[in-house]
């Protein structure tokens, strides 16, 4: 399995006090860092994962629950939908490009904690918005911060050109990834549907 750059140093530092617990300290205490170590490699796992067969389609950013859909309209965005996706602590945390397209806005937003699925939390916690254009037009992920999340990590920069499913960052423990899309796109998701990062078909082209 693969892990998350963000993860590798945790998991081999808690690896290595296992080892030598087992040379100098108690059996039990080599046991115990073992476990933690296990735990890491889980949580940051980073599992290949194909994209959707239409080409057409707008991927998935984040691992969850769909928990809203509603319209908006943003300075950068413009008039758009949003699909809100909760991520529990149980999901792959890594985040995933939605479409083909270059990153063009980068705004990082101090805030709140507040539960990641309260509808109150992509405007008032901790966040971090990437912008970028493709040919569909401007779309945008918003990281959003949760009650135990305490770290939002986006490890791109504006100019990047990235394709639909590659990996752009990831929110540690559980959080919400907000995703609009451009007019032109309408949600292939309901609310309550369990998404897959850079795999799931969460919208498509108007058939306007």
């Amino acid at each position: 399995m693969r892990l998350a750059p963000e993860g590798r140093f945790s998991v081999g530092f808690f690896a290595g006090l296992s080892l030598l617990s087992m040379v100098f300290l108690p059996p039990w205490t080599a046991l115990v860092f073992a476990v933690f170590a296990a735990f890491l490699a889980w949580f940051f796992r980073d599992p290949e994962r194909g994209t959707p067969e239409d080409r057409s389609a707008w991927a998935s950013p984040a691992d969850g629950r769909v928990v809203e859909i509603y319209p908006s309209d943003h300075p950068f965005a413009g008039k758009c939908t949003v699909v809100g996706i909760f991520m529990s602590p149980l999901d792959v945390h890594v985040n995933r490009m939605p479409f083909e397209g270059t990153i063009s806005y980068l705004e990082y937003v101090p805030g709140k904690k507040l539960m990641a699925f309260n509808p109150k939390a992509s405007l008032e916690n901790e966040r971090f918005y990437m912008g970028f254009e493709t040919k569909a037009g401007r779309g945008m992920t918003v990281q959003i911060a949760g009650f135990l999340a305490r770290r939002i990590v986006c490890s791109r920069a504006a100019g990047e050109t990235l394709s639909r499913g590659e990996r752009f960052g990831m929110i540690k423990l559980g959080s919400k990834v907000d995703l609009y899309l451009p007019e032109g796109m309408v949600p292939a998701v309901v609310v309550g549907q369990k998404v897959r990062a850079g795999e799931t078909a969460i919208g498509v082209k108007s058939a306007r």
